[in-house]
Parts: structure tokens; sequence; C-alpha cells
């Protein structure tokens, strides 16, 4: 089904709208240069119904992507938040994937944006494991891309840009045609950085290692992880990563609020430890989705209800 021919309803710069006339003019600001942010959440079917996974940090975090971009949003942090889950709930959905998305108007043209005005709009739809349910389960075959990542000031990688992703298109556009799942990117000094849409992590002798945060968005599935491995007694630590340290790595596994927990098995036609899912994978892919799901105690107030 085309995104464009659905149901449903759009929040759009504070007001609902049939989903099909959500529409912006060829001559956006946006469209022809790049500049805008957006945001990814997810909303869980759970047994108080559906709610949303870490939305203050996500809602957070789209504001500091437009304060970094020099974006000025009209609406405050609670509007924002409010239409999310209004969006899940007025759709009537149980699980949803909800993006919010900060652009600039069709006002004028020229790369200079001064005098465009910023628009946001807040969608909702259902949308499935983005690396496949085959992948949660068993694993993807993963490849380096020839595509460096941004050089940290030459792409603010605290901002989740939209211009980001024509990096992250190439990448995953390079390997998916030669029989891989997803691309894996080193930054530009050769060390690894991040996945076209996800943070990465191995595992070596019981030890979680990430690239250095310079080197990635800050994830917040990312940070999920940061929390439960260390309440299930494993050492983090946040380093430059080499290559063929993927190689020999004894696990490695994608985060992100759309691949979120995916193991890694085959990376550059080398499998990944035995080439299987890995135990502290399979064990913080498990504590993650309880959470999600509701059905950790300790977590609760990671989940906003949707109505």
């Amino acid at each position: 089904m085309s995104m464009e021919d659905r149901d449903g309803w759009i929040w759009f710069d504070g007001a609902w709208m049939p989903w099909r006339d959500a529409r912006v003019h060829v001559m956006t600001h946006t469209l022809h240069y790049g500049l805008g942010c957006f945001e990814g959440l997810r909303a869980y079917s759970t047994a108080d119904g559906p709610a949303i996974f870490r939305l203050a940090e996500h809602v957070d975090r789209l504001f500091d992507s437009a304060r970094i971009l020099g974006l000025e949003l009209d609406f405050d942090r609670a509007t924002v938040a409010h239409a999310c889950c209004a969006a899940v709930a007025r759709n009537g959905l149980e699980e949803a994937y909800v993006r919010p998305l900060v652009f600039l108007g069709a006002d004028k043209a020229g790369i200079d944006p001064a005098g465009a005005a910023c628009h946001l709009s807040i969608a909702a739809w259902p949308w499935g494991s983005y690396l496949g349910k085959d992948g949660l389960a068993t694993g993807i075959r993963v490849k380096i891309s020839s595509f460096a990542r941004h050089h940290v000031n030459a792409h603010m990688r605290g901002a989740k840009s939209i211009s980001t992703y024509t990096n992250s298109i190439m990448a995953c556009r390079e390997v998916r045609a030669e029989g891989f799942d997803e691309a894996l990117l080193l930054d530009t000094d050769g060390f690894v950085a991040e996945g076209p849409g996800e943070n990465v992590f191995l595992v070596r002798r019981g030890v979680l290692v990430e690239p250095e945060p310079t080197a990635a968005l800050d994830g917040i599935t990312r940070r999920t992880i940061h929390v439960l491995a260390r309440e299930a007694g494993y050492a983090v630590t946040a380093r430059r990563i080499t290559r063929d340290e993927l190689y020999i790595a004894d696990e490695v596994f994608f985060t992100g609020t759309a691949a979120e927990v995916t193991p890694v098995v085959e990376i550059d036609r080398r499998p990944v430890g035995d080439g299987r899912p890995g135990t502290v994978t399979r064990d913080l892919q498990s504590r993650y989705f309880a959470c999600t799901g509701g059905r950790d105690p300790a977590h609760m107030d990671w989940l906003t209800r949707c109505g």
C-alpha cells in the first residue's frame, strides 16, 4: 500500500487532517535543500493498551535536533508529546511507528532558509520489524559500506537530520545490491561508526563495546541497552573500534527504534562468533522486549499510554 493511499489522520501544525490531504507544495524548501529533522518512535501493545516507548526522550531529541539545525518550533514539548500519543489513538492502532517531521515550507527559494516557515507533522502507522522478523530471530548479514559516515564537524551527528540519510541510503543500497541485509559505516578516520539507521555494539569476552559517541547518533535504544546491560551485570565501554575487531567479536548487534535489538551473524562474509545470535544479545533482546511490552515493572516509566 502506498504511503499516500491510506485512511487515517495526520497532525499538521496543530490541526488534524485526513491522511490523504496532508500534502505540501513542490517548492517546499526542505524538499529542495534537505534542512529538517525527524524522530521515529514506536508504540507497543501492552496489557493496558498501546503505549509509546520512551516518548519524553524522543521528544527531547527532536527539540535538540531542531536547535542544532537552527529551526524554531512553534509548539512546546508537552504539545508534541500529546500529539504523538493522539496520533496512535486517533488512528485506532494497537502498535505503531510514529514519525514527527520538522521541515521548512515553500515561502522562498535559495539556500539561505531565512523567511521560510517551520512546519511540524506527526503521522502514525503500523510498521513491522524494520529488518524483518527473521532478522530479529536468526540475525542478519552485514557488509561494511564503501561510503564513510560524515565527519563530526561536517554533519552534526547530534541532530537526527533529514540530510544525513542520503549517506545512509547510499550505503544501504550499495550493500543490498550485493545481497546483504544491512550496511555498516566507518567514520572518516576508518573506525566503526554505525549502521544506516542503527547504533552498533560488539561483545568480546562478556564486555559490550560501542563506538565513541562522537561517531554516531545518540540512540535512545542505545541508551536503553546501557541500562539493561548494567542491570544484567555486563560491563559497557565506548571507544574507537577497528574494522578487524568486528571480525573477531563474539557477538555483534544493532539497536534502534526501527531495528529494535537485531543480532548480526555475518560481517563481510565472515561469521560473527559461531554464526548464530549470541547469548548476551539474546538476553538483552529479551529484556528490551519485556520493557516495551510493559512486562518489566522496574521500567514502566519508560512507557506512555496512548489513551
